[in-house]
């Protein structure tokens, strides 16, 4: 067997190969080395993964840079050896070194191979692949955060909206993630970009689609029940804008019928005659009389939710 050294060398040279080989040759090494890795990674099938030779090859990976170049050439490669490379990126991943996880902070310290998979998803073939791998980095706070607070950030609200169905809703997932997975780190994020981010937010809120309205609606629900962000879903629902909003949504998601979504819904206006009663004096009398009746309503309905 060839040494944890040799075999990583051996990956790294055939990815460093692909520009100058003929095509379907330098990619049929790299595919033969992605598949011989995930074998060593997650075992045979018969027996399981040798922990240590795993460990040592995570830490040869990030020794020779060879995670940049699984991200760099994503788009070269083909169906079958990209899901061989994702299975093989979640387990590197999760390999901690003492008291840290080495290719996480490999990843820390290239903070741009994130930027790249989230641009990803405007590819289509990538971006289920670039998903997973993405959400798989969002496990870890510190990579949360930073996509959290880039620019690329920005890319998923235009992601949710996607005509592919399949990418939106995956996009929405790596979306919810971000929002989910660390209450303090997004606690703090939405308190510092309160104004930009729900500005976009209300974007989708009002989307033309209406399964983005849908899951929207029912996404919001979830992230601003939290504990963690009762000062922010304070504020939210203290603002007359954002109550007319939600307002004009009941209608049209009502006319749908959709229940289990108004029962989102209900469950955020619930939360209005507690903490923003002030907000009746600064509606104009149709919305007052608007909100009065939907409070009436969300106090039956959301004892039931």
């Amino acid at each position: 067997m060839a040494s944890t050294a040799g075999v990583v060398l051996s990956i790294k040279d055939s990815f460093l190969a692909l520009p100058t080989k003929t095509g379907d040759r330098a990619l049929e090494e790299v595919e033969k080395n992605i598949s011989s890795l995930r074998q060593v990674l997650s075992g045979d099938g018969e027996a399981g993964a040798n922990q240590e030779q795993v460990l040592q090859i995570a830490l040869e990976i990030c020794k020779e840079g060879v995670l940049s170049l699984f991200v760099q050439n994503l788009p070269s490669l083909g169906w079958g050896v990209r899901k061989d490379l994702v299975i093989c990126w979640c387990i590197l991943l999760g390999q901690k070194v003492d008291e840290n996880y080495c290719c996480v902070k490999y990843i820390e310290d290239h903070v741009e191979l994130l930027d790249f998979l989230v641009v990803c998803y405007k590819k289509s073939d990538l971006a289920l692949n670039c998903g997973i791998m993405v959400r798989e980095c969002i496990k870890h706070p510190t990579l949360a955060k930073y996509i959290l607070e880039s620019n690329s950030f920005e890319l998923f609200f235009e992601y949710v909206e996607l005509p592919n169905f399949d990418i939106a809703s995956d996009a929405l997932n790596t979306f919810k993630d971000l929002l989910t997975k660390h209450e303090t780190v997004v606690s703090v994020y939405l308190s510092s970009h309160y104004e930009q981010f729900f500005e976009r937010y209300t974007r989708i809120l009002t989307s033309t689609n209406y399964v983005t309205r849908r899951q929207s609606v029912k996404f919001l629900s979830e992230f601003l029940l939290e504990p963690s962000n009762s000062k922010i879903m304070k504020r939210y629902i203290q603002e007359v804008r954002f109550l007319n909003i939600m307002i004009g949504l009941l209608k049209i998601l009502s006319i749908c019928r959709s229940v289990t979504t108004n029962r989102h819904f209900f469950r955020i206006q619930a939360k209005i005659s507690k903490y923003a009663p002030s907000t009746f004096l600064r509606c104009s009398l149709p919305i007052q009389t608007s909100l009065l009746v939907l409070l009436k309503l969300c106090e039956t309905i959301a004892r039931n939710c």
